[in-house]
């Protein structure tokens, strides 16, 4: 049986820095793409970032550019999101997911292949 756990989240200030993990078990990252998704009150849940197979890729979406970090550790079965400069619209909801893919699969920041989801974490940014 599969899990894809995730931890980290919390309640911080705005300005403040959170790294979020998801750990899986029962499958390997190996050979996956991952990303992350999150999901606030009353709106749809939205792309992240995402990091390829083999790393060469990692898309963040537009509102973490610059301030959100993507990585993945293989041996440890697990992937980061590292968050900077946190701010009041970033409180949501936050996922993992994965999919088992090509080598040279551009990773996609739509919901829609991920095959292996996380809980979701809450993240809460608020002065």
């Amino acid at each position: 049986q599969w899990r894809f756990v995730g931890s980290g989240g919390g309640l911080v200030q705005p300005g403040e820095s959170l790294r979020l993990s998801c750990t899986a078990s029962g499958f390997s990252l190996d050979y996956c793409a991952i990303a992350w998704f999150r999901q606030a009150p009353g709106k749809p849940r939205e792309g992240v970032g995402c990091i390829s197979r083999n790393s060469d890729q990692t898309n963040p979406a537009e509102a973490g550019q610059g301030r959100f970090t993507i990585s993945r550790d293989n041996a440890r079965n697990a992937a980061y999101l590292d968050m900077d400069s946190l701010e009041p619209d970033d409180t949501a909801l936050y996922f993992c997911a994965a999919v088992s893919t090509g080598p040279n699969w551009p990773c996609s920041l739509s919901p829609a292949p991920y095959d292996f989801w996380g809980q979701g974490i809450q993240v809460t940014v608020s002065s």
